[in-house]
């Protein structure tokens, strides 16, 4: 079973992570502060696996996920925590609600790389969903904002949640990509 060192401060995601690898991996979590690039989910994904497998010396393992609302041009994307923090979900709510289009792609991008001057390898998971008034009490911000199957995140059980969220898709494609590739 490999050793995965992913980089996040934060135990929600720790867990989460475990809970949907299950053995297939050990996940060693270290925290760094990395800075975040303005730009895609992806560069933003890739800029801080670079630097983290830098500042590590060694394999890492990093995630960035967003929130694209789809009658906003896919905002605030990247930069929902920020959005989140400012006017929290009620605030969200209200850019969304003159939209006659509700819909929204929850976004989750795992990169990984073997260690320094290695390039990272991308794994995205998406999540068809709506936007709707908050229900719901989770660690993770906006949840309770995305709906799916008549259910928001932040409501569904974490069997269920982990059987289909977005962080679920992108880590199966990393688990199957981890099987194919036999990383010690």
């Amino acid at each position: 079973m490999p050793k995965i060192v992913f980089v996040t401060g934060n135990k929600h995601k720790i867990s989460e992570v475990r809970a949907i690898l299950g053995d297939s991996a050990t996940i060693e979590p270290i925290g760094l502060d990395l800075a975040e690039i303005q730009g895609t989910v992806e560069e933003i994904t890739l800029a801080k696996c670079r630097v983290a497998a830098e500042e590590i010396g060694g394999p890492v393992l990093v995630e960035d996920s967003g929130l694209e609302m789809h009658a906003l041009g896919g905002l605030p994307g990247p930069y929902v925590k920020a959005f989140v923090d400012a006017v929290g979900n009620p605030g969200l709510w209200k850019m969304i609600e003159p939209f006659d289009d509700k819909t929204a792609e929850a976004v989750c991008t795992f990169a990984y790389s073997a260690g320094p001057g290695s390039e990272p390898v991308l794994f995205q998971g998406r999540l068809l969903g709506y936007i709707v008034p908050a229900r719901g009490i989770s660690a993770f911000g906006w949840e309770p904002i995305f709906e799916v199957d008549g259910e928001t995140l932040a409501e569904m059980n974490m069997d269920k949640k982990n059987g289909l969220s977005h962080r679920f898709k992108a880590l199966l494609k990393f688990r199957e990509w981890v099987q194919d590739t036999g990383l010690p």
